[in-house]
Protein backbone atom coordinates (compact mmCIF):
# COMPACT_ATOMS: atom_id res chain seq x y z
CA UNK A 1 0.00 0.00 0.00
CA UNK A 2 1.27 3.42 -0.92
CA UNK A 3 0.32 6.72 0.64
CA UNK A 4 -1.27 8.85 -2.04
CA UNK A 5 1.30 11.09 -3.68
CA UNK A 6 -1.26 13.90 -3.91
CA UNK A 7 -0.56 14.31 -0.18
CA UNK A 8 3.07 15.57 -0.38
CA UNK A 9 2.97 16.59 3.26
CA UNK A 10 5.49 13.90 4.11
CA UNK A 11 8.18 15.86 2.35
CA UNK A 12 9.85 18.27 4.74
CA UNK A 13 9.52 21.45 2.71
CA UNK A 14 5.77 20.97 2.32
CA UNK A 15 5.20 20.03 5.94
CA UNK A 16 5.89 23.54 7.25
CA UNK A 17 3.27 24.96 4.88
CA UNK A 18 0.71 22.49 6.18
CA UNK A 19 1.37 23.23 9.82
CA UNK A 20 0.70 26.92 9.13
CA UNK A 21 -3.00 26.17 8.68
CA UNK A 22 -5.08 28.09 11.20
CA UNK A 23 -6.94 24.87 11.96
CA UNK A 24 -3.75 23.11 13.08
CA UNK A 25 -2.23 25.01 15.99
CA UNK A 26 0.87 23.83 17.79
CA UNK A 27 0.52 22.82 21.42
CA UNK A 28 2.04 26.10 22.60
CA UNK A 29 -0.20 28.20 20.34
CA UNK A 30 -3.26 26.32 21.63
CA UNK A 31 -2.14 27.03 25.21
CA UNK A 32 -1.87 30.74 24.39
CA UNK A 33 -5.31 30.72 22.76
CA UNK A 34 -6.89 28.90 25.72
CA UNK A 35 -5.24 31.23 28.24
CA UNK A 36 -6.46 34.33 26.41
CA UNK A 37 -9.99 32.90 26.23
CA UNK A 38 -10.04 32.10 29.97
CA UNK A 39 -8.55 35.50 30.86
CA UNK A 40 -11.17 37.40 28.83
CA UNK A 41 -13.97 35.37 30.41
CA UNK A 42 -12.60 36.12 33.88
CA UNK A 43 -11.61 39.79 33.51
CA UNK A 44 -13.64 41.12 30.61
CA UNK A 45 -10.57 42.18 28.63
CA UNK A 46 -7.57 40.49 27.05
CA UNK A 47 -4.28 39.99 28.92
CA UNK A 48 -1.03 41.84 28.31
CA UNK A 49 1.92 40.05 26.73
CA UNK A 50 3.52 39.80 30.17
CA UNK A 51 0.39 38.18 31.62
CA UNK A 52 0.21 35.74 28.72
CA UNK A 53 3.84 34.78 29.25
CA UNK A 54 3.27 34.20 32.96
CA UNK A 55 0.09 32.25 32.27
CA UNK A 56 1.64 29.79 29.83
CA UNK A 57 5.15 29.79 31.33
CA UNK A 58 6.99 31.54 28.49
CA UNK A 59 9.72 33.82 29.80
CA UNK A 60 10.62 35.54 26.53
CA UNK A 61 8.33 38.45 25.70
CA UNK A 62 9.46 38.16 22.10
CA UNK A 63 8.33 34.53 21.97
CA UNK A 64 4.92 35.50 23.38
CA UNK A 65 4.65 38.25 20.77
CA UNK A 66 5.42 35.77 17.98
CA UNK A 67 2.79 33.30 19.20
CA UNK A 68 0.14 36.01 19.47
CA UNK A 69 1.01 37.48 16.07
CA UNK A 70 0.82 34.01 14.53
CA UNK A 71 -2.67 33.53 15.99
CA UNK A 72 -3.66 36.90 14.51
CA UNK A 73 -2.21 35.96 11.12
CA UNK A 74 -4.15 32.67 11.14
CA UNK A 75 -7.41 34.37 11.97
CA UNK A 76 -7.71 32.89 15.46
CA UNK A 77 -7.30 36.30 17.13
CA UNK A 78 -7.92 39.84 15.97
CA UNK A 79 -6.69 43.18 17.31
CA UNK A 80 -9.14 45.88 16.18
CA UNK A 81 -7.22 48.67 17.90
CA UNK A 82 -3.64 49.29 18.96
CA UNK A 83 -2.61 47.78 22.28
CA UNK A 84 -2.48 44.13 23.25
CA UNK A 85 -5.42 44.43 25.66
CA UNK A 86 -7.72 44.89 22.68
CA UNK A 87 -7.25 41.30 21.49
CA UNK A 88 -10.44 39.44 20.60
CA UNK A 89 -10.99 35.76 19.91
CA UNK A 90 -12.43 34.82 16.53
CA UNK A 91 -14.79 31.94 17.23
CA UNK A 92 -15.83 29.98 14.14
CA UNK A 93 -18.70 27.59 13.60
CA UNK A 94 -16.33 24.64 13.89
CA UNK A 95 -14.77 25.88 17.13
CA UNK A 96 -16.24 22.96 19.08
CA UNK A 97 -13.92 19.98 18.96
CA UNK A 98 -15.83 17.68 21.30
CA UNK A 99 -18.54 15.10 20.68
CA UNK A 100 -20.82 13.56 23.31
CA UNK A 101 -19.92 10.03 24.45
CA UNK A 102 -23.37 8.51 24.90
CA UNK A 103 -22.46 5.03 26.04
CA UNK A 104 -21.22 1.65 24.81
CA UNK A 105 -22.40 -0.63 22.04
CA UNK A 106 -21.62 -4.31 21.52
CA UNK A 107 -19.67 -5.44 18.50
CA UNK A 108 -20.11 -9.06 19.61
CA UNK A 109 -22.71 -10.42 22.06
CA UNK A 110 -25.44 -7.83 22.74
CA UNK A 111 -25.10 -5.90 26.00
CA UNK A 112 -27.49 -3.70 27.93
CA UNK A 113 -27.52 -0.16 26.58
CA UNK A 114 -26.06 2.10 29.25
CA UNK A 115 -26.36 5.84 28.64
CA UNK A 116 -23.26 7.93 29.21
CA UNK A 117 -22.72 11.61 29.86
CA UNK A 118 -19.10 12.19 28.93
CA UNK A 119 -17.50 13.96 26.00
CA UNK A 120 -14.64 12.94 23.76
CA UNK A 121 -12.23 15.80 23.05
CA UNK A 122 -11.33 15.32 19.41
CA UNK A 123 -8.63 17.97 19.56
CA UNK A 124 -6.74 16.08 22.25
CA UNK A 125 -7.24 12.79 20.43
CA UNK A 126 -6.31 13.85 16.92
CA UNK A 127 -4.60 17.22 16.98
CA UNK A 128 -1.27 18.21 18.39
CA UNK A 129 2.03 19.72 17.56
CA UNK A 130 3.48 18.27 14.34
CA UNK A 131 0.57 16.00 13.47
CA UNK A 132 -0.88 15.68 9.99
CA UNK A 133 -3.32 13.52 8.02
CA UNK A 134 -2.74 11.26 5.02
CA UNK A 135 -5.24 9.31 2.95
CA UNK A 136 -4.55 5.61 2.49
CA UNK A 137 -4.45 4.03 -0.94
CA UNK A 138 -4.53 0.25 -1.24
CA UNK A 139 -5.18 -2.75 0.98
CA UNK A 140 -1.77 -3.69 2.39
CA UNK A 141 -2.80 -2.77 5.97
CA UNK A 142 -6.29 -4.30 6.07
CA UNK A 143 -5.43 -6.83 8.80
CA UNK A 144 -4.66 -3.86 11.07
CA UNK A 145 -8.11 -2.45 10.28
CA UNK A 146 -6.71 0.23 7.96
CA UNK A 147 -8.72 0.23 4.75
CA UNK A 148 -8.40 1.88 1.36
CA UNK A 149 -9.40 5.59 1.53
CA UNK A 150 -9.13 5.74 5.33
CA UNK A 151 -7.53 8.85 6.79
CA UNK A 152 -4.64 8.24 9.16
CA UNK A 153 -3.30 10.72 11.72
CA UNK A 154 0.49 10.80 11.82
CA UNK A 155 2.81 12.18 14.50
CA UNK A 156 5.82 13.62 12.72
CA UNK A 157 9.04 11.99 13.93
CA UNK A 158 12.18 10.55 12.40
CA UNK A 159 12.47 7.63 14.83
CA UNK A 160 10.17 4.74 15.73
CA UNK A 161 10.21 1.57 17.82
CA UNK A 162 9.93 -1.94 16.46
CA UNK A 163 6.33 -2.89 15.80
CA UNK A 164 5.05 0.65 15.29
CA UNK A 165 3.15 1.56 12.13
CA UNK A 166 5.10 4.28 10.37
CA UNK A 167 5.20 6.45 7.28
CA UNK A 168 8.43 5.35 5.62
CA UNK A 169 10.01 7.25 2.75
CA UNK A 170 12.04 4.94 0.52
CA UNK A 171 14.89 6.38 -1.56
CA UNK A 172 13.40 9.86 -0.95
CA UNK A 173 10.76 9.06 -3.56
CA UNK A 174 8.04 6.65 -2.45
CA UNK A 175 6.15 6.81 0.83
CA UNK A 176 4.42 3.81 2.35
CA UNK A 177 2.52 2.96 5.53
CA UNK A 178 3.95 -0.21 7.10
CA UNK A 179 4.88 -1.82 10.39
CA UNK A 180 8.56 -1.21 11.17
CA UNK A 181 11.23 -3.59 12.41
CA UNK A 182 14.98 -3.05 12.75
CA UNK A 183 17.15 -5.95 11.60
CA UNK A 184 20.80 -6.75 12.16
CA UNK A 185 23.29 -5.40 9.66
CA UNK A 186 21.63 -1.96 9.56
CA UNK A 187 18.58 -3.16 7.70
CA UNK A 188 14.93 -2.13 7.94
CA UNK A 189 11.99 -4.49 7.48
CA UNK A 190 8.64 -2.97 6.52
CA UNK A 191 5.79 -5.40 7.10
CA UNK A 192 2.37 -5.17 5.48
CA UNK A 193 -0.70 -6.13 7.50
CA UNK A 194 -1.94 -8.31 4.66
CA UNK A 195 -1.00 -11.98 4.61
CA UNK A 196 -0.83 -12.04 0.81
CA UNK A 197 2.05 -9.53 0.76
CA UNK A 198 5.70 -10.18 1.60
CA UNK A 199 7.78 -7.94 3.88
CA UNK A 200 10.04 -5.31 2.31
CA UNK A 201 13.67 -5.25 3.45
CA UNK A 202 16.00 -2.33 2.74
CA UNK A 203 19.37 -1.03 3.90
CA UNK A 204 18.70 1.48 6.66
CA UNK A 205 20.17 4.36 4.66
CA UNK A 206 17.45 3.95 2.02
CA UNK A 207 14.60 4.44 4.48
CA UNK A 208 13.63 7.63 6.29
CA UNK A 209 10.90 7.58 8.95
CA UNK A 210 8.48 10.46 8.38
CA UNK A 211 6.04 9.78 11.21
CA UNK A 212 4.21 7.27 13.43
CA UNK A 213 0.54 6.35 13.24
CA UNK A 214 -1.46 7.85 16.13
CA UNK A 215 -5.05 7.77 14.91
CA UNK A 216 -7.43 6.78 12.14
CA UNK A 217 -10.56 8.32 10.62
CA UNK A 218 -13.28 6.78 8.47
CA UNK A 219 -16.64 8.14 7.39
CA UNK A 220 -19.61 6.21 6.03
CA UNK A 221 -21.79 8.92 4.52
Amino acid sequence: MKVLKKFPIIVTEHYENFIESKHMLTTQQKKVQDFIRAFIQRHGHSPSLREIGEGVDIQSRGAVHRHVQTLIDRGVLKRPRSGWRTLELVETEDASTSLPLLGKIAAGRPIEAIPGHDEINLAEMLLGEERYVLQVEGDSMIDAGILDADLVVIQRTDTADDGEIVVALIDDEEATLKRLFHLSGRRIKLVAENRSLSPLIYPADRVRIQGVLTGQLRTYR
